[in-house]
């Protein structure tokens, strides 16, 4: 059987799709029906999409920007990868961000974001008093080299 994700959505809204066979992530677009929202420069803004999914449990939804968005106008998804949990069923909004130098405009049914499914797995935290040595040890942020 083909595993699929529920959505509801608002009269006009469109549910997130494909747009090549080799796709990973789902584009959703922004359900404005009654205008457009500006995004100053340096600026963010939440979007609504009109849709609601309901996510198998053992799953999340990712949601991630949309390259060519982020390429041409510097606008990206803020909290990017966002985390839709199985449990929430609430409507699908994305933070985006203007870091481009020019005010984008974001109109109704524009592509916004895409949304990749993920399984997930969890673990029990448990405290201890110490941790198996390794060779990198306690080196952070640039520690492995540039190269």
């Amino acid at each position: 059987m083909e595993q699929s994700i529920k959505c509801v959505a608002e009269e006009g809204a469109i549910l997130p799709s494909y747009q090549t066979n080799g796709a990973a992530g789902a584009d959703i677009r922004a359900f404005l029906p009654n205008g457009s929202v500006l995004i100053p420069s340096g600026e963010w803004a939440i979007i609504p999409t009109g849709i609601k999914i309901q996510i198998p449990e053992g799953f999340e939804v990712q949601v991630r920007p949309r390259s060519g968005l982020s390429a041409k106008n510097g606008v990206t998804v803020l909290n990017t990868p966002g985390t839709i949990d199985s449990d929430y069923r609430g409507e699908i909004k994305v933070i985006l961000i203007n870091l481009g130098k020019d005010d984008f405009v974001v109109e109704n049914g524009e592509r916004i974001a895409q949304l990749v499914v993920s399984p997930v797995t969890q673990f029990p935290f448990v405290r201890t008093d110490s941790l198996e040595e390794t060779k990198r040890g306690e080196n952070g942020f640039g520690s492995t080299g540039r190269l």
